[in-house]
């Protein structure tokens, strides 16, 4: 299975001429990303995680591609294309789509702050390996993440629970999500951080610059 990491938190995911792309926001190269995809996964309803206008694009030239995610982002696609094929997904949950296994994890949105209502954020793990946690520091209980995506930086996180997620998870590789908002500086900063205490823990932590293809089978 390989990975192309695109900015923020958008993946594409290719394994045996299948495409499985995840979160296509607006801060991401969302047409590119989309390019020939069969299934599209969501986190959650936030722009930078789904793009509403331009996923709804793809999703009516490419009426055979199905789209996952919890029911804000499915009513939003059904209201303004209610022949898309989109399936609403909740925690604790399993799919399977063209040979890409998934389990579902978490249930709500980290909290940004008490007086914002949280919203339903749903962490898919793939294949047993690959898990992309959205925007929350859900560890996935009862199994052992190979590789880790880890939300470097957001409104809703600080460094200490970025360190604490990698050490929870103890995946044995981790790529960084959710990092657009950072200067080279701050991000360098955190990444390091990462670097030093995943070593220390048992985790590899790699940067990964947009547009950069990684091989999962070798971690």
């Amino acid at each position: 299975m390989k990975l192309t990491k695109y900015t923020h938190s958008c993946l594409r995911l290719e394994k045996d001429g299948a495409v499985l792309v995840l979160d296509p926001g607006n801060f991401s190269e969302v047409e590119q990303a989309l390019d020939g995809a069969d299934h599209v996964l969501i986190t959650h309803i936030h722009p930078d995680h789904f793009d509403e206008g331009r996923v709804l694009t793809f999703l009516k030239e490419n009426p055979q591609t199905t789209l996952h995610a919890p029911a804000a982002v499915v009513q939003a696609v059904l209201k303004e294309l209610p022949q898309a094929q989109a399936l609403a997904v909740e925690a604790d949950g399993q799919l399977t789509l063209s040979g890409f296994n998934i389990k579902t994890f978490g249930g709500n949105h980290a909290v940004i702050h008490p007086l914002l209502p949280t919203i339903d954020n749903v962490g898919y793990l793939i294949d047993d390996n690959l898990f992309h946690p959205g925007d929350s520091f859900v560890v996935p209980d009862g199994i052992e993440v190979k590789t880790l995506l880890v939300p470097i930086h957001a409104p809703w996180n600080k460094i200490q629970e970025v360190i604490d997620f990698i050490i929870a998870v103890r995946a044995r590789k981790a790529y960084q999500i959710h990092d657009s908002l950072l200067a080279e500086t701050g991000r360098n900063m955190i990444v390091g951080h990462a670097t030093n205490f995943g070593k220390k823990y048992g985790t590899e932590f790699e940067y990964l610059a947009p547009g950069t293809t990684v091989d999962l089978e070798n971690n």
